[in-house]
């Protein structure tokens, strides 16, 4: 537990903490952190396959939509989720490898509050961020790096949800174990661990999703905060630019910030 934010009030928490940690051997079993990120994301792919399939049928979604291409491309739908699956052969035994070494024995007691909660998420959402900009800038800015490791994600310039993990198996690596060294580095609670992951996999779905909603994330977010898919989508379009996955203020402190 991170030492600056103690359970407190967790009576909200503590009955789904209850529940989850009676699972307690499953979830700190070495497949467990691997495929719980791999299913997360299927779920939060699904969502957005249903709508491209509803889309050429519902008119008021081409409005947010951000490219003309056709989404129902079944072959690139399977190809994408054929190359998610088969990178977890080298994500499989690099995680679990960290955990055991990073996670605890045991799970506590308590549940974290709510405030305890929201703090820890944002702190690992932040510190992703930044650790992400740096690899993912150097993966752009190195050609043998980018060849080697990163190219296959960007073989898809028009992105729709199941591109989020379509990747080389370094790259899922890299990506994986930079989000699960961020709890590790911030001592999160399990369940707040558990609910960065969900989140980092659904930010990571919507902004490779192809559309821009009134909802979205980076529109309930004041001031530009977030960059969204439109942020993405330039930079699956132009390459050099836009290298934070989620927030805007390293690319814009490093000059690096584009926006239509």
């Amino acid at each position: 537990m991170n030492g600056t934010c103690q359970p407190g009030d967790n009576f909200l928490l503590q009955p789904i903490w209850a529940a989850i940690r009676s699972h307690e051997d499953l979830l700190l079993s070495k497949l467990f952190p691997t495929c719980f990120v791999f299913f997360a994301h299927l779920v939060a792919c699904l969502y957005f396959i249903l709508l491209d399939f509803m889309e050429p049928h519902v008119p008021c979604l081409w409005r947010y939509k951000l490219s003309s291409q056709d989404s129902r491309n079944t072959k690139a739908l399977w190809e994408c989720l054929w190359k998610t699956a088969s990178n977890q052969v080298v994500c499989i035994p690099s995680v679990s490898l960290l955990c055991t070494y990073l996670r605890p024995q045991r799970l506590p007691d308590k549940a974290p509050s709510c405030f305890c909660l929201a703090f820890e998420v944002v702190q690992c959402l932040l510190l992703f961020d930044a650790l992400y900009f740096c690899c993912h800038f150097l993966l752009h800015r190195v050609p043998y790096l980018y060849q080697k490791v990163h190219s296959v994600h960007h073989q898809y310039q028009e992105t729709f949800a199941l591109v989020a993990q379509y990747s080389s198996p370094w790259d899922a690596v890299i990506l994986q174990m930079t989000a699960f060294s961020c709890t590790a580095l911030l001592h999160c609670h399990p369940l707040s661990e558990m609910s960065f992951h969900l989140l980092n996999i659904w930010l990571s779905v919507e902004v490779h999703s192809g559309y821009d909603f009134p909802w979205a994330s980076h529109r309930m977010v004041p001031l530009g905060l977030l960059g969204g898919a439109p942020f993405h989508n330039l930079h699956h379009q132009q390459f050099k630019c836009n290298y934070a996955p989620y927030f805007t203020h390293w690319d814009r402190l490093f000059q690096t910030f584009h926006f239509t």
